[in-house]
């Protein structure tokens, strides 16, 4: 189990494959030989302040994304290598025509303030989350469900409570009936949003919001804001992934470089990613506890198409930016080599990658790139700004990136920061990105449909440029009522090449975890979503 059932918009600009390719992380070597483990210890990690108050689906970020993964335990997960493996679940199994899905749970799960965790968890749960008055991000989540527009109306209050299409069998047993029949409905489900909740959150979700209760192996124990989340061992977990410490302290950064000082003092045991100032010496700085890996993520930055700037472009501008961008010279000169360029809008190592979705246009060509910008019309102004958070290293490549542009097409170019991550979301969430917001993707489950459906499709959370294109989610609908996933895919593979026409947003570059950890534990490692997996983090006795 790598523990990842999380996807979400990234803080740093980190994102690639599903295995482990090389890594510290072992924290094995002599010196720790004779070092005893202390199954209480407390694995401390540099995060950040969640935007959100801390309900499964109300987040899709990493700091807030990183906690509610250790708190709440959903139905499945998935293995390193894609296949789906049961969880809260017993099993999860499609009618003929991948309608109806029946799930049956495992007994003796509870919460943990001791409540069993039943069918009704679930269904009540999901209600709520999909429900318009409540206000919850990742609401559209719940879209393939039947009924979900009498308790999500377009425009309105809703027309009822509860979505038609879940139905409580008994006490360990739902069916999901779908608008239409979905093959890879089961690997959604690895998505937080779907996890259950207690009764009482229903009295209070604003209370269990700053005090979450879950299922998961670690309990919620206090929340300082701006400051830490601290989380204890939960004892009584019934899941496969036990955690082998005490419990996490999440400390909240506003600074890469201040985290990265603590990690290599061994004030801090891990962090998100190296900033990019220390990638030429952190291998110096940590030895063998530098941690080099893959994971399933891509960065792009995408317009803002309810400006006036982008609204009604012709997509030979977008285009033409994208051929003017100089991504191999950028992963050397600012990534020392850890990046590699996209080819396309889906990270390696999900099931229907494919190289080269972008086609020419994801090729540096200065020339071509002028000419296409030219043939649209013009940069509306001939100025952009690109959107970032100043909390993670991104300053670099953005400047890099604005001068790439201005060169090949003159082009203005800067860079626009907001304060940290919560501050950048926020803006883009409030509908006011001038003109590019960057954009790290993170998978929530190994599915191409992922990268495409959930963050392109119309209307979709993740959708925060508001892009629109009927061909697009025609093509969509078709890879959805697909007999199989793996048909799925290679359609969705079809509505992948056909962004090539519309352009959502420009592909950057796929990348690896770049971290390391401190000498006061081993076992280290990061999940497929980029994450620590941290029930398996042992650490030393001091």
């Amino acid at each position: 189990m790598r523990g990842a059932r999380s996807a979400k918009w990234v803080a740093m600009a980190g994102v690639v494959a599903l295995a482990a390719t090389a890594c510290g992380g072992g924290g094995s070597g002599s010196d720790n030989a004779n070092r005893e483990i202390d199954p209480n210890g407390i694995v401390t990690y540099a995060n950040g302040e969640p935007q959100n108050p801390l309900q499964p689906a109300n987040t899709m970020e990493a700091y807030g994304s990183v906690t509610i993964e250790a708190i709440f335990a959903g139905l499945v997960d998935y293995t390193d290598d894609g296949k789906i493996s049961m969880t809260n679940a017993e099993s999860v199994t499609p009618d003929k025509a991948n309608k109806v899905w029946t799930v049956k749970l495992k007994k003796g799960w509870k919460f943990h303030n001791g409540e069993e965790v039943t069918a009704k968890s679930y269904v009540d749960a999901w209600n709520w989350a999909a429900n318009v008055k409540n206000n919850q991000v990742n609401s559209s989540w719940f879209s393939d469900i039947e009924g979900y527009a009498d308790v999500h109306p377009e425009k309105g209050a809703p027309k009822k409570d509860a979505m038609s299409g879940l139905k409580v069998v008994d006490d360990h047993t739902f069916t999901i009936t779908l608008t239409t029949g979905i093959p890879y409905f089961n690997y959604k489900l690895a998505y937080p949003v779907f996890s259950p909740l207690p009764s009482g959150f229903f009295k209070d979700p604003e209370g269990y919001g700053e005090k979450p209760v879950g299922n998961g192996p670690y309990k919620f124990k206090s929340w300082e804001h701006k400051k830490s989340i601290q989380l204890v061992r939960n004892d009584d977990y019934k899941g496969p992934d036990k955690a082998k410490n005490g419990g996490i302290n999440l400390k909240a950064y506003t600074s890469d470089t201040a985290a990265y000082n603590d990690l290599v003092s061994n004030n801090v045991d891990s962090m998100p990613i190296v900033p990019n100032s220390e990638l030429a010496n952190y291998k110096e700085d940590l030895g063998d506890r530098a941690i080099e890996q893959d994971y399933a993520a891509i960065n792009t930055i995408n317009p803002a198409f309810y400006t006036k700037q982008w609204k009604d472009i012709d997509v030979k501008v977008l285009q033409g930016l994208s051929m003017a961008i100089d991504r191999d010279t950028i992963n050397k000169t600012v990534f020392y080599g850890t990046r590699e360029s996209a080819t396309g809008w889906v990270a390696k190592g999900v099931l229907g990658y494919q190289p080269g979705a972008c086609g020419e246009y994801c090729k540096y060509d200065p020339k071509r790139a002028k000419e296409l910008i030219e043939e649209g019309g013009g940069v509306p102004g001939n100025k952009i700004s690109i959107q970032y958070n100043a909390d993670q290293p991104h300053k670099d490549w953005v400047v890099a990136v604005c001068n790439s542009i201005k060169k090949a097409t003159g082009v203005e170019c800067e860079g626009d920061a907001k304060t940290d991550f919560q501050a950048d979301l926020e803006t883009r969430d409030a509908k006011k990105v001038k003109s590019f917001y960057r954009s790290g993707w993170v998978l929530d489950y190994p599915f191409n449909g992922n990268f495409l459906r959930d963050l392109y499709s119309t209307g979709v959370a993740g959708n925060k440029g508001d892009f629109s294109d009927k061909k697009f989610d025609d093509l969509v609908k078709k890879a959805d009522a697909a007999a199989t996933t793996e048909e799925s895919a290679k359609l969705y593979q079809e509505a992948e090449k056909e962004l090539q026409n519309s352009f959502p947003g420009i592909p950057l570059w796929y990348n690896r975890t770049i971290s390391g950890h401190s000498e006061n534990v081993k076992n280290m490692k990061f999940g497929q979503d980029g994450d620590p997996i941290f029930t398996e983090v042992e650490v030393y006795k001091k």
